[in-house]
């Protein structure tokens, strides 16, 4: 192994041991390590510029900027309380309610965007009952990620397989929609043994929750956040048949919005969560290094081969190892490396059906596994931490790993009924 290889999985596996211990804030972690691995010539300024997934961080800060206008309306509020009384103020039922929501708005927009709307609902709701949002946070964490693997537009790894495979929206409805409806319901009966026993209201907190008349603050705002809102959501299913990328929608309706509204500009931007912007910079650029120096592909072609080219085991092998890999790894640049041997096996002849199911299954799903698996765990985990309710990595770990495995389980029982070794 070459000191470049050496060097960019030291710089790897020391980012992570920082940020798992959280005594160094996780940006600072992903910056420094960032910068050496250009200091010391791994990478070029430009190349490591060139692994910034500017899509997502552009979909990050356009609907940060979004929520951030949109909340002034009041309509986060206004949702909120309407869940509680729909619940009649019960802390489980409601967790319940916005559990399955979040999976079904992540099916139809991008996981971040979901958690930037939820999370403001759960506060509210939360702070009028009196609660700890954690467990509703850690929950909606992993039901944006189980949604959002549903369908092709859910989760960039989908987009990205259902372009190199040819399958459509229906295709991953069809196929993976079934899985996620088998590990949400174990999700929610497994946070049901682990929190939902212990959440209790007292009468009075319930009572005051039915005395509640929901309303907005600002009508207008609110009906022109809905329209605007609704018109995001259908770009973003149709943004590739309209030659935009998604991260040119979310920040366009944003601007449109802030233009609209006639808001403060600064306020606005006050909203935008910019540490998870520069921490996600910079935790490209440290995957990049793995990437630029051949672990990667090193990682995923050792999959393969391992398995002797037997599609079963192969499907397998691709399932738990995405999933375990994305629970640490950004799931992109995996995916993107997969998808060039997976072609390649399919040159050969071999029936590589099953194995686009497994590798958007793991990848997806593995999100789950720690707290930066996924985008929607950072962002989610950082709205809690500014309103005084941290997340550490360890105390999302011993929740989440767990559910992570127990979802592949899920989803590896389902393969093999679905493509039964021959």
């Amino acid at each position: 192994m070459e000191f470049n290889q050496i060097f960019a999985i030291a710089v790897f596996v020391v980012a992570m041991a920082l940020i798992m211990s959280e005594k160094v804030h996780r940006t600072v972690v992903s910056l420094v390590g960032a910068m050496l691995l250009i200091i010391t010539g791994i990478m070029s300024f430009d190349t490591a510029v060139s692994h910034i997934d500017f899509n997502t961080l552009g979909i990050l800060f356009g609907m940060m900027l979004f929520v951030s206008v949109a909340k002034q309306s009041g309509l986060f509020q206004y949702l909120a309380v309407r869940t509680a009384k729909l619940a009649k103020g019960d802390p489980w039922k409601i967790m319940i309610m916005f559990a399955i929501l979040t999976a079904i708005l992540s099916a139809f927009l991008d996981n971040v965007t979901t958690v930037l709307l939820i999370g403001p609902m759960t506060l509210t709701i939360c702070e009028i009952l009196d609660i700890d949002p954690v467990p509703f946070f850690l929950i909606e964490i992993m039901s944006s990620n189980a949604g959002g693997t549903a369908t092709l537009i859910g989760d960039p790894p989908n987009i990205m397989i259902g372009s190199a495979a040819g399958y459509s929206f229906t295709d991953f409805l069809i196929y993976d929609g079934p899985a996620v409806v088998f590990v949400m319901a174990a999700t929610i009966a497994s946070f049901y043994f682990i929190f939902g026993r212990k959440l209790e209201v007292s009468d009075e907190r319930k009572a005051r929750v039915m005395e509640l008349e929901p309303a907005f603050e600002d009508d207008r705002l609110m009906k022109q956040s809905v329209v605007m809102l609704v018109v995001v959501v259908v770009c973003f299913m149709v943004h590739d048949r309209l030659g935009l990328q998604s991260s040119v929608v979310a920040i366009t309706a944003s601007a449109i919005l802030l233009g609209i509204s006639h808001r403060n500009v600064t306020e606005a931007l006050q909203g935008v969560e910019w540490t998870t912007l520069a921490f996600f910079a910079g935790l490209f650029i440290i995957v990049g290094g793995l990437q630029e120096t051949g672990i990667i592909t090193m990682l995923a072609t050792l999959f393969v081969t391992i398995t002797g080219g037997n599609t079963f085991l192969t499907m397998l092998v691709i399932l738990i190892a995405s999933a375990i890999i994305s629970s640490v790894l950004d799931n992109i640049p995996f995916v993107a490396t997969m998808i060039p041997i997976l072609l390649a096996m399919q040159a050969e002849g071999m029936d590589i059906t099953p194995l686009w199911w497994a590798l958007s299954l793991g990848a997806c799903l593995g999100g789950n596994g720690t707290l930066i698996g996924a985008s929607a765990n950072v962002v989610l985990s950082d709205i809690s931490a500014r309103h005084g309710h941290p997340i550490t990595f360890m105390q999302y770990l011993k929740i989440g790993y767990p559910i992570m495995l127990m979802s592949i389980a899920i989803s590896a029982v389902y393969l093999v009924i679905r493509f039964p070794p021959m």
